[in-house]
């Protein structure tokens, strides 16, 4: 997609394609009653304009969407109090971000799934569910529309998938064993929120099953909002929400 005063493509193969999946995937939670909650520390304009896009219907016969935005000083905080399993987070940030790496961090903890909108030095592959990036150094990008371009195409192609309801059926796991093998041999990402005073009662955390207690005696000094990596009912190490490379 361009325009008809720049040469310069506005949504690329790659990132079309980037848009369709996080639509449809986006169109799913909605579905299943989910909340999207919308942060932009840097710019927080782009925070009220998305929620503005999914909560009103602007054209005759579409779906208004529950959407909030979080513009508090602690967008973490923010997010973690509001957040429930089967909920979407949508930051509009850099990379380089801190505030929204935590969050995209701590999301699977929480049960869920994260879109990232930005530009500049891309997030590593997996730091969010979809990450919706212009590749542009350009430090004006975020003012010059091309973010809400993005967000308006999300919300449109949200729309189009509501328009087609076998779109929306989420495929049944292949694990049809009460117990699978593969499942319960996986890391999952905890975060504390209580610490016990006697450290083998089991420190409760939350995951996006819910509420569980865990051993952590093979971690020293545990914390309140600790990100621990859970194995077999155990805390295997600790996760810094700041980890893998970023700059």
């Amino acid at each position: 997609m361009t325009t008809s005063d720049t040469t310069v493509e506005l949504i690329d193969r790659e990132l079309s394609a980037d848009l369709a999946a996080a639509a449809l995937a986006l169109a799913r939670r909605f579905q299943h009653g989910a909340t999207l909650w919308v942060v932009s520390p840097q710019w927080e304009p782009h925070a009220h304009h998305v929620a503005v896009e999914f909560v009103h219907p602007v054209i005759m016969g579409k779906r208004a969407l529950p959407s909030v935005s979080l513009v508090e000083p602690d967008p973490v905080a923010q997010c973690r109090v509001a957040t429930r399993p089967g909920d979407v987070i949508l930051a509009v940030a850099s990379a380089d971000q801190r505030q929204v790496r935590d969050i995209m961090r701590r999301a699977p903890a929480w049960g869920a799934d994260t879109i990232w909108i930005g530009s500049g030095p891309r997030p590593p592959a997996g730091a969010a569910t979809h990450i919706l990036w212009v590749e542009s150094d350009d430090p004006m990008v975020p003012a010059t529309g091309r973010f809400v371009l993005m967000y308006h195409l999300l919300w449109e192609l949200t729309h189009v998938c509501f328009e087609h309801q076998g779109l929306l059926e989420v495929p049944e796991s292949e694990c049809a064993d009460d117990v699978c093998v593969t499942c319960s041999d996986e890391g999952r990402i905890a975060e504390v929120i209580l610490v016990p005073g006697n450290p083998f009662d089991g420190v409760l955390v939350r995951t996006s099953t819910g509420e569980e207690r865990v051993d952590a005696t093979l971690i020293a000094d545990v914390a309140d909002h600790d990100l621990l990596l859970v194995h077999g009912g155990a805390a295997i190490t600790r996760i810094d929400p700041n980890e893998g490379g970023w700059t």
